[in-house]
């Protein structure tokens, strides 16, 4: 007999005989701190491939993690996951108990490693200590989703059959050659515990759309990529997006508008000529959707603390704000007087969240204020590390892997400027509209970031439309060459942001306004 289908009430089911049970255990087993993440997820999707659905269906996930701090003269983590179903739904009691002892026994075996480690090899007294989590309050709150067509209640017909319509309304599209539509709407439930008192019960609703269009005319072909989305019900793909009313940070149309509007670029594109390099750095100026790739790459992820303190050399790279804990770019000038860059999980969209994976608030933490450098998304751990009070940044893809800290809302902060005054204040330069792929370096100081779409301004006019064009500069040279900042905040969704090994993909938002520097424009082949 199939087992019943699981739903995010099993949380609510299951909130207090977790939190007292994880409790009782952990004591009985000796730990110094124990914390466990529970969550449910119901989807809907559907994928139409040229105007024909090539995969729909209706998912049910349970994941389960726990995190254990234990060891007599030397504490160290130990961690447990594991990807459950619907026929683990009898069998949960049994298996967060045998997870719990499982993370203790790691605890202590990584424990017993530190201290063989520390008596064979009295130097690294410096390097190895004990495993700290800096203090929060236990928080006890439940958090709902918001939405005003609950995802569950979306007929899967009706999902299928937007994702077939936009895809054959590209397909209707002269030089249209290939698309890929794709139509997600879930609801999740989590639930944080842990042994110092909180009991965190969240629920997101999430609703997104992609679009990737190919279009070619003669030897000219051009593929484009973009995603719409937000923290809401289905309505995001029918209605289209505005939050908050009437003064947006987030907006999008509906989502066959979002993807006809891609693919009438890519065609305009294969009409255009390559963008020019330049030898020098010319005037550039940015629109806020490229604005939000750069924010991810050169403020978002070297401001992440576990990357800063070389947690993630071995296989994502460092970051340029930090090289020790006594060399750190904190309290310095490394951008323009006029910039101010922060993440933020009380804006809307991805990013949003009221919580982190431990039970945090999330909270702004601003990396530069006017130009200075001033601090670091954190965990317990690392905020124990550096010093200072944890800010709500980490983060995992579900509760069988292991958080990490991630961006929430990466900005860089509204100015005062009409965008259309920054462009025309341009004699000679370029307008790159649109992100499309990043080439960062090891510590992220320096970059490369191509665009959907370049033009050139000449006199402070938009003039010849180019493709295959993007900028590179040193991080920290652009950012103080930035001289205006315009008005026209907006958030973009990012639904790819990837770190750790092994690899976590998660969404978070980033955005920001019109910004104009100097950078090398880079070109393409005829």
């Amino acid at each position: 007999m199939a087992a019943a289908p699981l739903t995010i009430e099993l949380i609510g089911e299951l909130k207090r005989e977790v939190a007292d049970d994880l409790t009782h255990r952990a004591r009985r087993l000796g730990c110094r701190y124990a914390d466990l993440r529970l969550e449910v997820v119901e989807s809907q999707f559907a994928w139409a491939e040229n105007g024909s659905c090539k995969q729909s269906g209706r998912d049910d996930a349970l994941a389960l993690g726990i995190r254990v701090i234990a060891g007599d003269s030397i504490a160290a983590p130990g961690y447990y996951g594991q990807s459950l179903g619907a026929a683990d739904r009898a069998r949960l009691g049994r298996v967060i108990r045998d997870g719990l002892a499982r993370a203790h026994a790691r605890a202590l075996a990584n424990a017993r490693g530190k201290s063989a480690s520390l008596a064979a090899f009295p130097d690294l007294t410096a390097a190895l200590w004990d495993t700290r989590l800096a203090p929060v309050p236990a928080g006890r709150d439940t958090v709902p989703a918001v939405y005003d067509v609950d995802p569950r209640s979306v007929p899967l017909a009706d999902i299928v059959a937007l994702a077939n319509e936009v895809g054959s309304a590209l397909r209707a599209m002269t030089s249209v050659t290939y698309s890929s539509v794709g139509a997600l709407t879930q609801i999740s439930r989590e639930l944080f515990v842990g042994t110092e008192g909180a009991v965190i019960d969240q629920t997101f609703a999430l609703t997104q759309g992609t679009c990737y269009v190919v279009a070619q005319e003669g030897p000219v072909s051009q593929e484009l990529f973009d995603c719409m989305g937000h923290q809401r019900g289905w309505e995001v793909l029918t209605r289209g997006v505005e939050d908050p009313p009437g003064s947006p940070l987030l907006s999008f149309p509906d989502f066959r508008t979002f993807a006809t509007d891609l693919a009438k670029d890519a065609v305009a594109l294969t009409r255009a000529t390559p963008a020019p390099t330049t030898d020098d750095g010319v005037a550039v100026v940015l629109d806020p959707h490229f604005t939000a790739l750069l924010a991810h790459e050169i403020i978002g992820h070297p401001t992440e603390l576990d990357r800063a303190l070389k947690m993630e050399t071995g296989y994502a790279g460092r970051s340029w704000l930090l090289r020790s804990l006594d060399d750190t770019q904190i309290g310095k000038q490394v951008a323009s007087p006029l910039l101010t860059a922060f993440s933020d999980p009380s804006l809307p969209g991805f990013g949003h969240y009221r919580y982190d994976h431990e039970g945090v608030p999330g909270r702004r933490v601003v990396h530069i204020d006017r130009g200075v450098f001033r601090g670091f998304m954190n965990s317990r751990q690392t905020a124990a590390i550096q010093g200072g009070e944890p800010n709500g940044h980490c983060k995992a893809t579900d509760p069988s892997l292991v958080p990490l800290i991630r961006m929430s809302n990466t900005v860089f902060a509204p100015g005062d400027r009409d965008p259309r005054d920054i462009i025309q204040e341009v004699d000679h330069g370029y307008y790159l509209v649109g992100h499309k792929t990043p080439s960062i370096a090891e510590s992220r100081e320096n970059f490369r970031i191509s665009a959907m779409k370049v033009y050139e301004i000449w006199r402070g006019e938009l003039g010849q439309l180019f493709r295959d064009g993007g900028i590179m500069a040193d991080s920290r040279a652009f950012l103080m060459q930035v001289d205006a900042v315009g008005s026209d905040f907006r958030l973009i969704p990012i639904p790819n942001c990837g770190k750790g090994q092994p690899m976590q993909t998660k969404r978070v938002g980033n955005g920001g306004p019109t910004l104009r520097s100097r950078a090398i424009l880079t070109g393409g082949a005829a």
